[in-house]
């Protein structure tokens, strides 16, 4: 289905076409670009209210900056749909997050106008002055940089490093802070207080309107009434709101509020601010959803809402005659609280993800023991090893990928003092749409290099509430980590009582001849398909889950390699340092020889699309499976013939 742009909008090709408007013309424009995201996402699916939230913002940078030589980098990149539409790429946007389509965030090899790739919030401060240094260092001191971040993605620790270097550096940096409140969900903490108050002081806004017309009539004077004038203008800030102004006391100049959403002020302001060097940070206070009713009113839901009916407002469900799976998190999130309740010392932890995790579901049971810190996972991991200081048993919930941020919080803090943190990597695997800055690829390697770390992942609902509960126990009072994907499962049945799994077991799920396919996780349930396709053939190959990749179960190897004359692994996660080549390590060590074949992410940048088109793509979806089995099994059989030759 081809989505019509509005006239003004379908002439856009180019920032250079839009600056051909007039100033009176960006209010259109800005309702066109809505309205064309509005349609596109309803059709083809995306994240939609964020970038909705800052649609006039997106006209207003691009009129007034001279980009790409202007470098804007945009925070995550969940609200960078406008500024795609604007620079070239409306015609493919309808591709967006499908696979060989359009990326659903900046990337660097897609545009010149994408001046830095992002994915994982809280990078664009620190990504933009150094581009600003570098600008310094090269002489173009006409180049303008600017980082645009939300309110949400503040709240990280290296949005903060990032500030106070740039207090000191004194680059010619403009930070946007697009102030929504939100995240995906609403934001926490200290922060979001400060800049409510800041928003919401009418005193405060009035004198600083008054202000700001004095300076502008002393600017006419030269440098000594201006010097003048910040000088009140930050002691009026600091007396009217009680308070001294967080981001003046890192040497940013600061202004704001402003009504992200009056396009033809913002262009204003932005003009103004161009002529003033250093460090600045513009604070625009938005709606997340903007111009979608429903998006406004629910900003969680409609943050990725899946493909809708845009004048109903009906988010599209697919409909089933039979029970479903449920989702892996929601798994998760009912059975923390069931453990919680049998169980005082279990807390809940995450970094900004309570819905996408579904620790909402114990945050609302227990709100006294379930803790949304904020975009810092870093703090997430290390606040957890406070709680485990005190007895207590916290399950840290962070996807994967958001993981990686904390490793040396989960080497330093948690492993080397042996202490009992769980921790539940969400979206393990491929992610899915959201492509190579969400795919969970690397913690299989990543946690099994470390000591003390028990690396596990359940093949079913079953396996992920057995392995839950076996984390608790007294036991095993040390780091635990369990992985599950993104998505559904594999039973609509799945709530089992909860069992205790010997930690370093893993399960036989088929006994059979020749060749031997060992699997971790989730992606066992294709390995299953796969042995039933080579049985249907005549072919009968082994299948064992084996659960952990730490410790790995070594009874059960020795089993293998004596009875199987080949194996083939397969995880969803990097072939590098990962379960297969923990299985080679052993097979090494131990002085077998038999051949073996490693299915799973290969080492390379493997880009987005659903989860079943990036298997087949990397050979393990079950027909890959399939495929390598009967690859073993013929040299299996021709290896058979040559010795019975010999003999």
């Amino acid at each position: 289905m081809i989505v019509e742009p509005g006239a003004l909008l379908a002439e856009i090709n180019s920032p250079d076409d839009l600056k051909k408007l007039s100033p009176d013309q960006l209010v259109q424009v800005s309702q066109e670009l809505r309205q064309f995201i509005v349609d596109t996402v309803s059709i083809y699916g995306g994240h939609f209210g964020a970038s909705l939230g800052v649609v006039e913002l997106s006209v207003a940078l691009h009129y007034v900056f001279n980009t790409p030589y202007d470098q804007l980098v945009w925070d995550v990149g969940h609200q960078a749909y406008g500024h795609k539409i604007l620079t070239g790429r409306r015609d493919r946007f309808p591709t967006n997050r499908r696979y060989h389509g359009m990326s659903g965030f900046p990337k660097r090899s897609e545009s010149e106008y994408d001046s830095f790739g992002v994915g994982h919030s809280s990078t664009s401060i620190g990504a933009a002055l150094g581009m600003a240094v570098a600008s310094d260092y090269k002489k173009e001191f006409d180049r303008q940089h600017i980082a645009v971040i939300g309110d949400g993605a503040m709240t990280a620790g290296m949005a903060f490093e990032a500030l106070n270097h740039a207090g000191v550096a004194n680059s010619n940096l403009l930070v946007i802070l697009n102030d929504n409140c939100m995240s995906i969900d609403p934001n926490v903490g200290a922060l979001k207080e400060y800049l409510a108050d800041i928003t919401t002081s009418r005193t405060y806004n009035k004198v600083r309107d008054e202000l700001w017309n004095v300076l502008g009539k002393l600017s006419k004077f030269g440098p000594n009434p201006q010097q003048i004038a910040r000088k009140v203008e930050a002691a009026m800030k600091a007396t009217l709101l009680k308070q001294s102004n967080l981001f003046e006391a890192l040497n940013f100049r600061y202004f704001g509020p402003v009504d992200g959403h009056d396009v033809q002020h913002l262009t204003t302001i932005l003009t103004d601010l161009k002529s003033i060097p250093g460090p600045k940070i513009l604070h625009c206070v938005t709606v997340k959803g903007k111009g979608y009713a429903l998006a406004e009113k629910d900003q969680t839901l409609w943050h990725a809402p899946g493909l809708f009916d845009k004048v109903t407002g009906e988010i599209h469900t697919k409909t089933y005659e039979k029970p479903q799976p449920p989702k892996y998190q929601d798994v998760f999130g009912h059975t923390i609280v069931e453990l919680a309740e049998q169980n005082d010392k279990i807390m809940g932890v995450t970094p900004a993800m309570p819905s996408g995790c579904s620790l909402n579901i114990m945050m609302k049971a227990m709100p006294d023991r379930a803790f949304d810190v904020g975009i810092a996972e870093q703090h997430a991991v290390t606040f957890s090893a406070g709680l485990a200081t005190q007895g207590l048993v916290p399950f840290c919930n962070i996807y994967s990928s958001f993981m990686q941020r904390a490793y040396d919080q989960v080497l330093h803090d948690v492993a080397l003092q042996k202490l009992h943190v769980v921790f539940c990597l969400d979206r393990a695997g491929f992610a899915g749409a959201d492509g190579p800055t969400h795919h969970g690829c690397y913690d299989l390697a990543y946690m099994r290099c470390i000591p003390n770390m028990v690396v596990s992942a359940p093949m079913n609902e079953e396996e992920l509430r057995n392995l839950m509960y076996t984390a608790t126990l007294p036991e095993n009072a040390g780091p635990f980590s369990i992985r599950y994907p993104r998505g559904e499962g594999v039973m609509p049945e799945w709530r089992k009582p909860l069992k205790k799994i010997t930690v370093g077991t893993g399960r036989v799920v088929r006994e059979g001849e020749g060749v031997a396919v060992l699997s971790i996780g989730h992606i066992g349930n294709y390995a299953v398909k796969a042995t039933q396709q080579l049985a249907a053939e005549g072919l009968n190959p082994g299948h064992y889950d084996m659960r952990f990749c730490k410790p790995l179960d070594e009874e059960m190897l020795h089993h293998i390699a004596r009875q199987y004359r080949a194996i083939v692994t397969v995880e969803d996660g990097c072939l590098p340092g990962g379960f297969g080549a923990a299985v080679l390590e052993f097979l090494a060590d131990h002085g077998y020889s038999l051949p073996v074949k490693r299915l799973g992410i290969p080492d390379r940048i493997v880009e987005h699309g659903t989860q079943d088109e990036l298997y087949k793509e990397c050979g393990f979806d079950a027909t890959g499976i399939a495929a390598a089995l009967r690859e073993m099994s013929g040299k299996v059989a021709a290896t058979s013939f040559v010795e019975t030759v010999l003999l």
